[in-house]
């Protein structure tokens, strides 16, 4: 088994290509420099372990970070190679190379993964991937160790000094990186949050100031106690879900991962939705193949999507109008599509449809809404390794997919 430390791994090598050496690190400068030009955290790990794979020379990489609830690393971005199936797979800090190396808070060089007490087996089998060697670094800030980048398999032959000390510059500029984009994304979401809210505090500020008129006839104090209720009910949604979202954007949102089957799940989520539907005066029509394997993922959060897209069309739909749920098995993906016969969306904002506190113009008088519902959709369905999409035309209605990777069962 090999457990070495940054001061004993086994390089003892000496330099014999210096022209190599000094591409290899003309290379890391261009890379650095790109880490620094995008605050996006998605497309940030992306380059993280492009940067690591292409640097080391190696097959595969990837980049785990901790989830300060649970305290485990979960895999927040992988090379194309081991990006199927891993997902934001959670990996215990006490039993993994990666939680050895965060532990530690230091680099690990493992020549033999098979043969390595501490190598987390569930990921080669996940991701169909043959591991065969590692050589992993933490990335660590002044402070504390946000997590590890790992490269994976050398190709060819074994990792070396320069791999090392080039992956621990990396890593370096990459911790640095990280931290300023999580710093910038809550102070965005504290800016956006604090515009958002302005709108109903302003009307319920204005609601107070003439509830203390004392000529203010009666029906018109009824009226402006009922605004008052739906501008609470308004900010107690947004809050809520301005909670909602920020946990599942920096991360703090905990999945479970279990067998659901979707059938069962949609049959719980209508008898939800049904008692509104028929106020409205709206039939649901389902059609489910009830032989469809579940799908691996965390069942509370599942419902929370079905129950928003169902809840949306059910509220813009038209009286008397329909809405139809269908399930089937496309290869290894289930998808789940919710249709409406209502007005629809135009088609200069389905672009925009599933970005934070959007609303359509058109519809935004129809119906209170926060604009967060399907943000929060797209976050947790991308996180099961799925995709939401919408079709939609004006006057027709809308159809709202969902593709879910099957469990296989």
């Amino acid at each position: 088994m090999n457990d070495k430390s940054k001061d004993d791994l086994p390089f003892e090598q000496p330099i014999s290509d210096y022209p190599r050496l000094l591409r290899r690190y003309v290379r890391l400068n261009e890379l650095s420099s790109d880490l620094v030009s995008t605050l996006d955290i998605d497309i940030l790990l992306q380059r993280i372990v492009d940067a690591a794979c292409e640097l080391t020379e190696c097959e595969a990489a990837s980049l785990l970070l901790q989830d300060p609830q649970s305290g485990d690393l979960k895999f927040e971005a992988s090379t194309n190679l081991l990006v199927d199936g891993l997902g934001r797979t959670t990996v215990p800090t006490d039993n993994s190379i990666a939680g050895w190396i965060f532990s530690h808070s230091k680099p690990l060089l493992v020549e033999d993964a098979l043969q390595d007490s501490r190598f987390f087996r569930e990921v080669d089998v996940l991701t169909r991937f043959e591991t065969k060697n590692i050589l992993g670094v933490p990335l660590r800030t002044k402070d504390k160790t946000l997590g590890v980048i790992e490269a994976i398999n050398k190709t060819p032959g074994s990792f070396d000094e320069e791999d090392l000390r080039l992956l621990q510059t990396l890593a370096a500029q990459a911790a640095v990186a990280i931290e300023n984009s999580t710093l910038f994304r809550q102070s965005d979401l504290v800016a956006e949050m604090v515009h958002e809210l302005r709108t109903p505090l302003t009307a319920l500020t204005a609601i107070a100031n003439l509830f203390q008129r004392p000529e203010l006839p009666e029906n018109q104090r009824l009226k402006l106690a009922t605004t008052m209720n739906e501008e609470v009910s308004r900010l107690h949604d947004m809050t809520t879900g301005f909670l909602d979202w920020a946990r599942l954007e920096t991360g703090r949102t905990r999945f479970n991962r279990e067998p659901v089957h979707l059938g069962g799940l949609v049959e719980e989520c209508l008898e939800v939705i049904r008692p509104q539907a028929e106020e409205e005066n709206i039939s649901i029509e389902v059609n489910i193949d009830e032989t469809i394997p579940p799908v691996l993922g965390d069942r509370n959060r599942l419902k929370q999507v079905l129950l928003n897209l169902l809840n949306n069309a059910i509220k813009y739909n038209h009286d008397a109008g329909k809405v139809l749920v269908g399930m089937k098995k496309n290869k290894d993906q289930i998808e789940l599509s919710i249709e409406d016969t209502g007005r629809g969306i135009p088609a200069e904002s389905l672009p925009k449809i599933f970005d934070k506190f959007y609303r359509v113009p058109a519809l935004e008088g129809e119906a209170p809404g926060t604009g967060l519902g399907l943000a929060i959709a797209k976050r947790i369905v991308t996180n099961h390794g799925g995709t939401i999409s919408v079709e939609s035309e004006l006057g027709t209605g809308s159809i709202f997919r969902l593709e879910l990777p099957s469990s296989g069962s």
